[in-house]
């Protein structure tokens, strides 16, 4: 079992930028693949960005692409995703996700509990 725990959310501007931070209660961390999802009131949660367990390989919605980055320190159990350029439609909760193989599908293992972004213009 993983438990992820997720922080950094809260009210950013829009056009700024935000980090969240992703912490994994297993040792195991390293070996698992990582992503991130969001999902915007009265939508379905949706992939966001997605890195694999070392780092060397990561995917992004084509809504966050060239705005968003992830990455991950194996060395602290800890996912990140720097949201650049941050616009309205970026609001939402964001779910921290651990395991399972990437598609365009990708179906993780385990979740988090998320934590609210808000984007005020």
């Amino acid at each position: 079992q993983v438990q992820l725990e997720e922080s950094g959310g809260g009210m950013v501007q829009a056009g700024a930028s935000l980090r969240l931070s992703c912490s994994a209660s297993r040792r195991a961390f390293s070996t698992l693949n990582m992503g991130w999802f969001r999902q915007a009131p009265g939508k379905d949660r949706e992939f966001a960005a997605f890195i694999n367990v070392n780092g060397g390989s990561s995917y992004y919605a084509d809504s966050v692409k060239g705005r968003f980055t992830v990455s991950r320190d194996n060395a602290k159990n800890t996912m990140y995703l720097e949201m650049n350029s941050v616009k309205p439609e970026d609001a939402g909760v964001y779910f921290c996700a651990a395991g399972g193989i990437y598609s365009r599908t990708y179906q993780p293992l385990y979740w988090g509990q998320g934590t609210q972004v808000t984007v005020s213009s």
